[in-house]
């Protein structure tokens, strides 16, 4: 069965999101980003998720994981919890 491992960051505008976006392109650290920034508990592990498979996460969020290259920051993916930057961090499967 297919496994990904990701971590996010979850912020509540999109802009928001854009804007950390650019900041992590242009070189900030998404760890960093992701405990100063993100209203998801796992900022504390610098958004870090683990390891899931498919159908653990909501729908769009899966899309993204299960589809996007490994170590490519995608976003803003809305889901009902806001606006969210995701980066696979590897993916079997």
């Amino acid at each position: 069965m297919a496994q990904a491992s990701a971590r996010h960051i979850l912020v509540s505008s999109e802009a928001k999101c854009n804007e950390l976006k650019t900041a992590i392109e242009n070189g900030a650290d998404f760890a960093q980003v992701a405990r100063e920034n993100s209203s998801c508990p796992s900022r504390a592990q610098g958004g870090e998720l683990g390891t899931f498979s498919p159908g653990m996460m909501v729908p769009e969020f899966d899309q993204v994981v299960f589809s996007a290259p490994v170590g490519v920051v995608q976003g803003p993916v809305k889901t009902q919890f806001g606006y969210h930057l995701v980066e696979v961090t590897n993916r079997q499967g």
